[in-house]
């Protein structure tokens, strides 16, 4: 019964053939390991589930079951045998199709009866299953045993090396026997990092040689398990006077029976290392299209082709060879870290757009565009078809598809202590700042802060009689988005490697860029940006102010820049010349911080005898409600308050003395005194039954009453005439041009003057108003609202 095709199965079940019965010892020992949770009943995933025998045992034992199976005869077979409460037939192939039917909530039992040997893609899908189990949750595979069965069948059977191979990736491993099946239990999905090996000291003249980067249609990997127990790329040594395109070519016809021509072959780069210390070249051949069914042809070699999800390539269950292992960051740079060092020469290619990705992406993708226009973050037409079209995920190759269309962001590089030093944005703030970039067909735009991502939303909309340039000083970042562009078809984004203080200098279009939207924090607004930009033309940034970031919306006129909104946001910092500088004052050995930002700091000599003295606590009698967004009070504080710095407390140190806000902690330090606000609970919203809390300054020193009095003062001059009003209006002037002609409050930067307005307007008795733009704290956002 060596199937592998679906039709063969139909015809199985068609003709009344059946499974081997579910015997009494594979019930005793699922019902003695594997009983439902005793307080609410269990899920279960039957995979594989043919008539159903299996699932309705389940059902007895107290499990709510999802039966799949991707013959269609023999769910009918299955259906026939009458109605069975507690179980649900799905049609589903759990290789090749959409698991988007699939419980959501995950299962506390998955079952592959007599199933697991039919698989070709095994690793892939013992992975896609263990992360539907739930905590404490497990896979239990039932297989016959490669010595109890005849030479013939041993094609559905197990021997040792692949019971071995399945147990590889879990922490937990029974191994039971029902009669002469094996029955292997498993638990915790192992994440290990993936080891990149050599094989045996090779001969000279092997140390040349192609590898083959093979995806499906589904955007999958083919990787052979090898006989010396490694997965590999398909390749080896090209002939003499054969080109490395010839050479991979004709290695995956000769190990996996693939067919593709050479032109469909494109040398990405040439590695050089060595193996066992002698030099090795691998040129890295990415193949564009091909045609066939992967087969062994080399037995002796290769055991088995498998197609992998790229996320999964991280934590693969078993070891990879080296030079496998540097063509897979050859293609998707930075998706395996921690590799044995190599040189990589990457090589002048046309780049060539490379289909396929898996049918969820597609699902996912409508998923999240119909979130953001539900919550108004699609504010047009061309912005919602490009978040329908660009596939996040190609940009993403280390994340699950599900956290890939998460409406957060994600970290692609950290430095040495794990802060974040590049992520591609929340789709959210993307949806935001394109909109409020004014982005149109035909437009010129520039992006100062690559991941590739953002960049092909822009081509989209600006279209082909537009551009777009990307700019970052990191050459890994642009490295990678120039990769993931080209694999996605987006050949016409310029990526260039520069400091994003100065712009993209020779790239400049006729009359200056129409939009320059920026994706890493702001400090400063340079020279370059003011005169890169066309007159009418708008500046979208993150922009910092001591302290906190906003993204902010500026329109160029007259040499000055005037905004039109404010949204909460948190990005990566700024590297190069443009990086943040803040002064930081350490107080009581580490216990507080000081950060002062924008201008001088203030005086802090005297503050560690002021924390040694009483806190005085003003109440403000200003109440905020659990989740209410205050962003505009902390930006009130931040450009009107004399001594304005944050506070910050290292929780390891905390002795009690202070008590901030978690986040962003508005302070002010005057005459020897330091003053901060925090906030208190107060009780429960009448209406909602929220907590609410009620701001109150505490302040240390021996000006503490008059300190403590104005900080709580500016608080209440917000709740009046600020809260519920429009937010400021702000107008940026070059420094080198300011004439100083303002009665309003000004923040002093570099290379620019903040030429601040609060509208004012009478205090209202209306509700508190929700944020409707949350700040996301994996963008490194402040967090704005009350806690619960």
């Amino acid at each position: 019964m060596g199937y592998r095709a679906q039709h063969e199965w139909d015809q199985h079940y068609r003709r009344g053939e059946g499974f081997r019965p579910l015997s009494e010892a594979e019930q005793q020992l699922l019902k003695e390991h594997l009983a439902p949770p005793e307080d609410c009943g269990g899920r279960a995933l039957d995979v594989g589930c043919g008539t159903g025998e299996l699932a309705r045992y389940l059902v007895a034992v107290g499990y709510r079951v999802d039966a799949v199976d991707f013959a269609g005869a023999a769910l009918a077979a299955a259906r026939a045998r009458g109605e069975a409460a507690g179980v649900r037939f799905l049609e589903l192939d759990i290789e090749r199709d959409d698991l988007g039917g699939l419980h959501e909530g995950g299962y506390d039992l998955v079952t592959m009866r007599l199933v697991y040997p039919f698989l070709t893609g095994r690793a892939r899908v013992l992975r896609e299953l263990g992360r539907r189990l739930r905590p404490g949750g497990a896979l239990c595979v039932i297989t016959p045993c490669a010595e109890g069965v005849p030479a013939h069948q041993r094609d559905i059977a197990l021997d040792e090396e692949e019971t071995t191979f399945l147990a590889a990736g879990w922490r937990q491993v029974m191994r039971l026997a029902a009669d002469d099946l094996a029955v292997l239990i498993l638990r915790e999905p192992a994440s290990d990092p993936v080891r990149a090996v050599e094989k045996d000291r090779p001969a000279p003249h092997a140390l040349t040689g192609a590898l083959a980067v093979v995806t499906d249609a589904h955007g999958r990997l083919l990787l052979g398990w090898s006989a010396r127990g490694t997965w590999e790329m398909p390749g080896g040594k090209h002939a003499a006077g054969e080109s490395f395109e010839a050479a991979a070519v004709r290695e995956l016809a000769e190990e996996a029976g693939l067919v593709a021509e050479t032109g469909d072959a494109k040398v990405l780069a040439l590695v050089a290392d060595d193996a066992h210390g002698i030099p090795r070249l691998t040129a890295v051949v990415r193949i564009t299209a091909w045609s066939g069914t992967p087969a062994v042809r080399e037995p002796e070699l290769i055991h088995r082709w498998e197609w992998h999800d790229l996320a999964d390539l991280p934590t693969l269950p078993g070891p990879l060879f080296t030079p496998a292992a540097h063509a897979i960051n050859t293609v998707w740079p930075g998706l395996l870290p921690g590799l044995p060092p190599a040189h990589r020469y990457p090589h002048a290619t046309s780049p060539a757009a490379v289909p396929g990705e898996p049918p969820a992406a597609r699902r996912l993708r409508q998923r999240l565009a119909d979130q953001l226009l539900e919550k108004e973050f699609i504010r047009s037409p061309a912005i919602g078809s490009a978040l329908r079209v660009v596939p996040r995920h190609r940009f993403l190759p280390e994340a699950p598809l599900e956290k890939a269309y998460a409406d957060d962001s994600v970290v692609t590089k950290r430095d040495d202590t794990g802060r974040p030093l590049s992520s591609v944005s929340a789709p959210w703030l993307q949806a935001l700042m394109l909109h409020e970039a004014g982005l149109a067909p035909g437009h010129h735009a520039l992006e100062i802060g690559s991941g590739g991502y953002n960049a092909a939303l822009m081509a989209e909309i600006t279209g082909p009689s537009g551009s777009v340039t990307t700019v970052d000083i990191d050459p890994y970042v642009t490295g990678r988005a120039r990769r993931f562009l080209d694999e996605a078809g987006y050949h016409d984004v310029r990526v260039v490697l520069g400091d994003g203080e100065q712009g993209a200098p020779g790239h400049v279009p006729a009359g200056g860029f129409d939009a320059i939207i920026v994706t890493v924090e702001a400090p400063d607004i340079p020279p370059a940006w003011f005169d890169q930009l066309a007159e009418g033309g708008r500046l979208v940034l993150p922009l910092r102010v001591r302290g906190y970031s906003r993204s902010v919306t500026l329109e160029k006129h007259d040499g000055q820049l005037v905004s039109h909104a404010f949204h909460v946001c948190g990005f990566v910092p700024m590297q190069g010349a443009g990086r943040r500088r803040v002064t930081r004052r350490v107080l009581r050995e580490g216990e507080i911080t000081l950060s002062f930002e924008d201008g001088e700091p203030s005086d802090t000599s005297a503050l560690e005898d002021a924390l040694a003295t009483e806190r005085l606590e003003v109440p403000t009698g200003v109440t905020i409600a659990s989740g209410v967004s205050f962003e505009t009070l902390q930006l009130w504080l931040a450009t009107t308050q004399p001594g304005f710095c944050t506070i910050g407390l290292d929780q390891d140190k905390d002795t009690g003395t202070i008590s901030p806000p978690r986040y962003g902690g508005a302070a002010a330090v005057r005459d020897s005194t330091l003053a901060y606000l925090t906030y208190t609970p107060t009780g429960h919203d009448e209406d909602t039954g929220n907590k609410r809390f009620e701001f109150v300054v505490h302040a240390f020193g021996p000006h503490a009453p008059a300190l403590a009095q104005a900080l709580a003062e500016r608080v209440r001059d917000w709740d009046r005439h600020h809260r519920h009003g429009p937010g400021p209006r702000l107008t940026v002037h070059p420094r080198a041009s300011w004439t100083g002609e303002h009665t309003g409050p000004l923040t002093l930067k570099k290379h620019i003057v903040l030429a601040w307005d609060w509208p004012t307007t009478q205090a209202t008795h209306t509700k508190d108003q929700k944020h409707t733009e949350p700040p996301k704290p994996a963008d490194s956002a402040q967090r704005l609202t009350t806690g619960t």
